[in-house]
């Protein structure tokens, strides 16, 4: 709350999602929301009023109510709302407007985040312009609206150590399934059938599900960024791009592996996929604290073209095809992106219009790719229809760099390993439960802490629960 400098801020939970009809989706709180308090039920508002003597932390929830709890679980309630949650006083999300109208009338300034509830944000918008209007007689109350996130977002972006022991979780569990779909998938299977392999897996783990809609490309679809149709039949001789990451307690892991359908990868596939694993080895290997947080990207960007005049697909010097970008025909997209919470976290990419600066504590993907379109005329046929994604999520340390997701295989001689047993062709173990991320302390890796999570984090990652207690503002 010190980091509010007075005023009061609003933050209120998601509605429900309706899927058809009343029918909704499951229920999955407000990520703002969920980071400062812990509580998963709808139509909760908490409210931080850091210059109050003693109820700074407000929080207004659906009130106990026996015959609604037979159909949706039971509440936690107002007496719950405290000694669960931690927050100093609690209240019905039906006293709302009473007890922010009052609140308001002694605020200088407001945050609250408009339009994520358009209900919802209508009441308290209302109740702001009531508090604006009579400030001209009692002298006092909101003079500006902030976005909560300026002072929010600046926290997620820096993770906690029981942040990072889910996200290392989420990261496990993601691993686990992208091991077992290279170790288990056919020719002639559906692209939907890897997807359901791979959210079964996630669900088995203990994960709430996919962070996002799994892309299960084969063929010319993995040229589709964000393909999400998966309803092709795969064939033996291409490969399938695998983009899934598990959720576990609001936390996302976002890896992707791109693996042949036969039992070894073809010579053009090699030669395509050795690039984008060279770029994103060289990517991560500049990943530390320090940097800028693009200063990945223009390493795999230069790896890449360096690739791609070896194979011929384009020509001159690669400081110039940088320049030119000449690599955006093949490489359209950024290496990176911040994870958390949202798997396209938040926090600001260029403050003050420079690239941040990495620090220890932010996690972000390394994600390079080549993707070569079914009708590019100036690619010898052998390559075209090919798309290729390797993408891993990377903490920050204090000496370097810990690869959250590096037990998923990615080097050829380990895939073609699993391919061909999952050919029939060799026996090789089961995927193991007990990897452990990889880390990278400068060059070496020495040092870095590779015990699972801590007991409390397990714990939270088991239930799907937020530690309850006091708030994070």
């Amino acid at each position: 709350m010190r980091r509010m400098d007075g005023g009061i801020a609003i933050i209120a939970n998601a509605p429900p999602a309706v899927h058809s009809n009343d029918v909704e989706y499951r229920y999955r709180p407000d990520n703002d929301f969920y980071y400062l308090s812990g509580f998963r039920e709808p139509e909760a508002v908490a409210v931080f009023v850091p210059g109050a003597e003693s109820s700074r932390y407000l929080l207004f929830v659906r009130p106990r109510d026996p015959e609604r709890e037979l159909w949706t679980g039971p509440r936690a309630g107002v007496e719950g709302a405290t000694e669960d949650y931690g927050s100093d006083t609690a209240f019905t999300i039906e006293q709302l407007e009473a007890e922010l109208a009052r609140l308001l009338g002694t605020a200088d300034k407001v945050y609250f985040a408009i339009g994520r509830d358009r209900g919802r944000s209508q009441q308290i918008l209302d109740l702001i312009r009531r508090a604006q209007a009579e400030r001209l007689r009692t002298g006092s109350g909101p003079v500006a609206v902030l976005d909560p996130g300026i002072l929010l977002h600046e926290m997620r972006i820096h993770k906690t150590p029981e942040e990072i022991s889910i996200m290392r979780e989420a990261s496990r569990i993601t691993c686990l399934a992208h091991e077992e779909a290279m170790l288990t998938t056919r020719p002639g299977q559906f692209e939907y059938e890897l997807e359901a392999l791979v959210e079964s897996s996630f669900r088995r783990h203990g994960a709430a599900g996919p962070a996002y809609p799994t892309v299960a490309a084969s063929g010319p679809n993995a040229t589709v960024l964000h393909y999400q149709e998966n309803s092709r039949r795969m064939d033996v001789t291409e490969m399938v791009l695998l983009d899934a990451g598990a959720e576990l307690a609001c936390y996302s892991a976002d890896v992707t592996r791109t693996f042949p359908l036969g039992a070894r990868f073809k010579p053009a596939h090699r030669d395509l996929y050795a690039a984008v694993l060279s770029a994103q080895k060289a990517a991560i290997e500049t990943t530390r604290p320090g940097v800028p947080y693009d200063e990945p990207h223009r390493k795999a960007i230069r790896v890449l073209c360096e690739c791609l005049v070896s194979l011929g697909l384009l020509k001159g010097s690669i400081d110039d095809l940088i320049e030119r970008e000449e690599y955006r025909q093949y490489f359209m997209h950024r290496t990176s992106h911040w994870i958390g919470m949202d798997v396209h976290d938040v926090g600001i990419y260029r403050p003050n219009g420079q690239p941040r600066t990495l620090e220890p504590g932010m996690v972000l993907t390394v994600e390079p790719g080549l993707y070569i379109a079914p009708n590019a005329k100036e690619v010898p046929v052998r390559l075209r229809g090919i798309g290729i994604r390797i993408e891993d999520d990377v903490l920050i340390t204090s000496g370097g760099c810990e690869v959250l997701s590096a037990t998923a295989p990615k080097e050829i001689e380990e895939i073609e390993a699993l391919r061909q047993s999952a050919m029939g062709l060799v026996s090789v173990p089961k995927p193991s439960r007990q990897k452990s991320p990889q880390s990278s302390e400068g060059a070496a890796g020495a040092g870095q802490d590779r015990r699972r999570p801590a007991s409390r984090a397990r714990r939270r990652s088991r239930s799907r629960e937020a530690p309850r207690g006091r708030p994070r503002l």
